[in-house]
């Protein structure tokens, strides 16, 4: 018995605790006890000590789970990122190549004229990387493109077990996903196979033009019948993607053009692919962060949504399914001329009351594939025709709504003439060399490989007939008179852009260093929205679209404001544009049209007078049809039209 129970006469039920100080047991609740514990909240004494000792024991067990756990996830982490290749930051060692993505799904990159399909994984940091080397200042700039490197073993079996859960995710992860597409091998500055890649030349243009780009809003006419409609009203812009290509920067200039006018402007982009986010943003403009239900949110409280792809189709369906509301609030402006994407959108055109195209023979097209699938419209498609939009009208010496009494469009004549002198050093042309351009995607539909090969017949012939080395006949004008050698020399663009083809990019590098009177004509320029030097530097413009033509092709109206005759096809909405022998001359598709091509090619190499005969007349054509204010007359009607309707 303790000392407790010998005072008390009877035995003690209470627990006993032990002193740490003395080694004596200790009674609860006696004067020692206080003494020890009194820096502790009392506790009842009902409550087990052997209890507390069992939860501190277990608690102690959690929390070593809880280590256990945490380290094994930083583990696997850590082992994850190194098999995916995330080592741009040097934290693991090793090589600082991508492999792919964070957990992202492989990107497929279809060729419209192989039925081979290149996977390409890639790393976002890369991918900044490049928009940093594709999007500076520097006026020549090597274009970085990633090595894609065989997957490690753990790698393919992650990327098997996630193919099994389902073709369909898989889908919708690379098509609605915000990755980016690279599509080229490396193409060094100076290589004797390749050529040379040049530009962007932003900086240059910045400094000649002494025309920051603070100065580039706040274009609207506000006396127009388009500013009055639209303003205070809301608008949802669709995109199909943020590409740097005809329709997404077509749509973001009638974004900046509704938001210079006062309205409120939302855009949904249906996939971020592409460099033009950076370019949303400078201007303002808000990309909603979900394409699905807040964006028909969105859409259901604007005063109109206008889709600018026919590649907006499964969108537009899904939002009218989701509003009934929404079949008088939309303006669906297609862009594409051809059957895979009429055959995509077929199903939802009868449900919108406003179609626009770009060109009469676009809207005859496909009014005929509406006729054999038996689709019938309620309202006649409209035609809104593309524009020369104001900061290229304004460099070219147009007058436009930038223009100010520092910035009169004599003054900026002056400007572009300093611009292409200054770009054409860069280049390394001669006065006499004729700088032929073609700024598209790089694809079969834009047929740069028939138009090296007309390249390649022009340059080869010469004076007194067909010779077998070009440069053999150079070296027998030695001194001032090789100086007088007039050059064909190629610029081909847009490398990088999402839209390439990379089967077919490899084909056009393979003809160049398989004819080597090409080595040194071809040039090759980056995607980029700054094109005012390049057209100031430009000789000859060829748009060389294939198959049923080019829907409308801005490009064209933009060389031609800037003075450029087009060589084009015979075909689309070109023929709509050129006139031949009148503002440029054509050509037919295919195989026929190369040597045709190349005929024209020499023919303006030698008679310069004639490029100036056919330039003026284009840039008449322009200031006549193809300016902002042309364009935006054209939409107030369609516009004004569907709200009406509506």
């Amino acid at each position: 018995m303790d000392e407790y129970s010998r005072s008390s006469g009877r035995q003690s039920s209470r627990p006993v605790l032990k002193s740490v100080l003395s080694g004596k047991s200790t009674p609860r609740g006696s004067p020692s006890f206080r003494r020890l514990s009194s820096s502790r909240t009392p506790r009842r004494d009902g409550r087990s000590n052997g209890f507390n000792t069992d939860c501190f024991r277990s608690n102690r067990i959690v929390l070593w789970l809880l280590l256990i756990t945490l380290w094994a996830y930083a583990g696997f982490y850590i082992q994850s990122r190194w098999a995916h290749g995330d080592n741009n930051e040097g934290i693991f060692g090793g090589s600082d190549e991508i492999e792919k993505s964070d957990g992202s799904s492989d990107l497929s990159v279809s060729n419209d004229a192989l039925t081979d399909e290149v996977k390409i994984s890639v790393n976002e940091s890369d991918v900044k990387k490049i928009d940093m080397v594709m999007q500076g200042n520097d006026s020549r700039v090597l274009h970085r493109i990633l090595s894609v490197k065989k997957t490690s073993k753990r790698s393919r079996r992650r990327s098997s077990s996630r193919s099994k859960r389902g073709n369909k995710k898989k889908v919708s992860q690379t098509e609605n996903s915000n990755d980016v597409e690279v599509q080229e091998e490396e193409i060094p500055q100076t290589n004797s196979t390749y050529g040379m890649l040049v530009g962007p030349f932003g900086s240059i243009e910045d400094q000649v033009l002494e025309w920051s780009p603070a100065k580039r809003s706040g274009t609207c006419d506000r006396g127009s019948q388009f500013a009055r409609l639209v303003w205070s009203r809301k608008f949802v812009l669709i995109f199909h993607e943020l590409s740097m290509t005809g329709a997404p920067l077509s749509m973001m200039e009638l974004a900046s053009e509704l938001l210079s006018c006062g309205a409120t402007i939302s855009v949904v982009a249906l996939s971020r692919r592409g460099g033009l986010l950076p370019e949303l943003s400078r201007k303002g403009i808000k990309v909603l962060e979900d394409k699905d239900k807040l964006s028909f949110k969105a859409a259901s409280k604007a005063d109109l949504v206008i889709a600018g792809s026919a590649v907006c189709a499964s969108w537009i369906e899904q939002y009218l399914d989701h509003s009934m509301a929404g079949t008088r609030q939309l303006v669906w402006w297609i862009m594409e001329n051809r059957r895979e994407y009429f055959d995509r959108s077929k199903l939802v055109l009868n449900r919108v009351k406003t179609l626009a195209f770009l060109s009469e023979s676009q809207s005859k097209q496909w009014l005929d594939w509406c006729e054999e699938e038996n689709i019938k419209f309620k309202h006649v498609p409209s035609i809104v025709p593309l524009s020369v939009n104001e900061e290229l009208a304004f460099v070219a010496g147009i007058s436009c709504s930038l223009n100010t009494p520092a910035f009169t469009t004599e003054k900026m004549l002056e400007k572009k003439l300093l611009l292409r002198k200054s770009v054409r050093e860069e280049m390394g042309l001669k006065d006499s060399d004729m700088l032929v351009m073609a700024l598209s995607s790089i694809n079969p539909a834009k047929g740069h490989l028939l138009l090296l090969e007309s390249v390649h017949m022009a340059t080869n012939k010469m004076p007194g007939g067909t010779v077998d080395d070009v440069e053999s006949f150079k070296k027998k004008l030695r001194g001032s008179e090789e100086k007088k050698v007039k050059d064909v020399k190629l610029l081909i663009g847009s490398v990088g852009s999402k839209s390439n083809k990379v089967i077919y990019v490899k084909s056009l590098l393979g003809f160049v260093s398989n004819h080597s009177g090409l080595i040194n004509s071809v040039m090759w320029t980056p995607a980029t929205t700054r094109v005012a030097s390049l057209y100031s530097a430009a000789d000859v413009y060829v748009i060389n679209s294939q198959g049923i033509g080019e829907t409308f092709g801005r490009v064209t109206i933009e060389a031609m404001a800037f003075g450029i005759p087009v060589l084009g096809t015979d075909a689309g909405g070109t023929k709509e544009i050129v006139e031949h022998n009148v503002t440029g001359l054509l050509h037919p598709i295919g195989h026929p049209g190369t040597p045709v091509l190349s005929k024209h090619l020499q023919y303006l190499l030698k008679n310069p007078s004639e490029r100036q005969r056919l330039a003026l007349k284009g840039r008449e054509k322009v200031k006549k049809m193809y300016l902002k204010k042309h364009m935006y007359k054209a939409f107030w009607q369609v516009l004004y039209n569907t709200m009406k309707i509506g």
